[in-house]
């Protein structure tokens, strides 16, 4: 499991890198992007929805998002498209590691792909629920876990709608108490 940890914690520290980039650059969308927002309506709410999905590759501060989503769209519309966007991210990620699936093969020995698979047979749709609301490890178990046969399409779907509902209702509603 060595090299499989080694790659983990390298895409985990590309995600760190593009978010202290972001921070560095002043990239104000990036950082806070309810001023790019105002005034947008629906629109705002799609782009809104990109940016949760684009959390994948960005350093979205995508708990802000939604609970602007909650403020601007109303609770329950608000944490609708805040659910749309995390499943939409968990799907892009888990995409990306059906795509990166050679490259991982080519990375990581087929003795320790073989036990990282058994653990994601088991434990990879419990998983990726369960990480959704942790900012990088979100990411990063989606991808691994696409990057593994042991977890199917199906359940990373069931799994993401799980894990991002609770959190998308929590901060719909968080929103909605601020206006």
């Amino acid at each position: 499991m060595k090299r499989h940890a080694i790659v983990v914690l390298v895409m985990m520290c590309a995600l760190l890198a593009l978010f202290a980039i972001v921070q560095a650059a002043g990239i104000d969308v990036l950082i806070d992007p309810r001023p790019a927002f105002a005034g947008l309506g629906a629109l705002a709410a799609v782009a809104a929805v990109g940016l949760l999905i684009a959390d994948v590759l960005l350093p979205v501060p995508s708990s802000l998002v939604m609970v602007w989503l909650g403020a601007s769209q109303g609770w329950l519309a608000g944490a609708a498209l805040s659910l749309v966007g995390c499943v939409g991210a968990t799907v892009f990620a888990f995409w990306l590691g059906r795509r990166g699936g050679p490259l991982f093969e080519r990375l990581v020995p087929r003795d320790e792909r073989a036990r990282a698979d058994a653990f994601l047979a088991r434990w990879g749709v419990l998983a990726i629920a369960v990480t959704r609301p942790v900012p990088i490890i979100a990411e990063t178990t989606a991808v691994v876990a696409g990057a593994s046969p042991a977890v199917r399409w199906r359940g990373m779907l069931i799994a993401a709608i799980a894990g991002c509902a609770p959190w998308a209702v929590i901060y719909g509603l968080s929103g909605a108490a601020l206006v």
